[in-house]
């Protein structure tokens, strides 16, 4: 009991956890990520300062830019597409338009992976255009 107030310090730690992909094994530089390749395991994020990935598809069928080791948190930086189409790869053009679709021989003038742009040599033609990555062996573009 005191007339004035009075003012009680207490240290703390606040820490933050949360599931992250890891890595159930160890994987080497190129390796395609698989399904059994990572898990989900509970983490400090608070310690994480590289980020981290949050869920399983994030990481599954991404290329390993460097080696890792076993139960080691996967960050973006660990990660790129992994290549669907490689350059000078022979390639379906598809050209869409509503219903519409056009299909045409190509050949991939760079690599790229899925969702992602690159230049196409159209051969009945040979005109150079952009085309979007769907699939192996597979690019379209839009009409």
């Amino acid at each position: 009991d005191s007339a004035a107030p009075w003012t009680v310090f207490v240290p703390a730690t606040v820490r933050l956890f949360r599931d992250v992909v890891v890595v159930t094994r160890p994987l080497k530089r190129d390796n395609v990520v698989g399904e059994g390749d990572v898990a989900l395991r509970e983490r400090d994020v608070g310690t994480l300062g590289q980020g981290f990935l949050t869920e399983l598809d994030q990481a599954v069928g991404m290329k390993m830019l460097r080696p890792t080791v076993i139960d080691q948190v996967l960050t973006p930086q660990h990660l790129e597409q992994a290549e669907v189409v490689r350059k000078g790869d022979h390639v379906v053009i598809i050209a869409r338009s509503g219903s519409l679709s056009v299909r045409m021989p190509g050949e991939a003038l760079a690599k790229g992976g899925l969702s992602e742009q690159i230049r196409v040599r159209n051969l009945n033609s040979k005109r150079v255009v952009k085309a979007r990555v769907t699939g192996p062996g597979q690019v379209e573009v839009s009409m």
